[in-house]
């Protein structure tokens, strides 16, 4: 019985998962058009968004926090950061008591140009999830969050040992 309950999770777990792969497709095809709109690099128009996110949660990234999300190294998130400055972009500014620690904050025009485009997209995700009650919609904010922290555990796990490769026959054996 056991047996079967777990073989009824893994096939709705792959059934599920199939979902979010196709969404995050969908997700990284949304950032590659917002990004071709403001003539960048998909890399640059993640950044944007992520410091323009960060903003509107009222926690706004330092540059190491930026490298962080984006999974770039520090080197490569201060080169990212000077052109995207440079363009008007992103801001650097020392806003805390420690004068050391850089607030990254999205240009002005970042904020428009995200709203304009992502906006009706979000009138259309809004109608879908209306159809849903609020209570569903929050065990499914759990759920996310669970699978989240799973995924986060599991990332931060150092990697597995390499399988050993396949042995090949020495030529002219059989």
């Amino acid at each position: 019985m056991e047996e079967a309950v777990h073989e009824g999770v893994a096939e709705q777990r792959e059934r599920l998962m199939e979902s979010l792969r196709t969404y995050g497709g969908h997700y990284t095809e949304l950032g590659r058009r917002f990004a071709a709109r403001l003539g960048l690099h998909s890399t640059d128009a993640t950044a944007v968004l992520e410091i323009a996110a960060a903003e509107e949660r009222g926690t706004p990234l330092s540059p190491a926090r930026l490298s962080e999300r984006i999974s770039l190294s520090t080197g490569a998130t201060t080169a990212l950061l000077n052109r995207l400055e440079a363009a008007g972009h992103v801001t650097r500014t020392r806003e805390h008591s420690d004068r050391r620690v850089i607030t990254l904050r999205s240009g002005a025009h970042i904020q428009e140009r995200a709203d304009e485009f992502f906006d009706p997209l979000a009138r259309r995700l809004d109608t879908a999830m209306s159809h849903y009650p609020p209570r569903l919609l929050e065990q499914f904010e759990a759920f996310m969050a669970d699978l989240n922290a799973a995924m986060d555990t599991h990332l931060a796990e150092p990697d597995a040992p390499a399988p050993n490769p396949p042995r090949t026959p020495a030529s002219g054996t059989a």
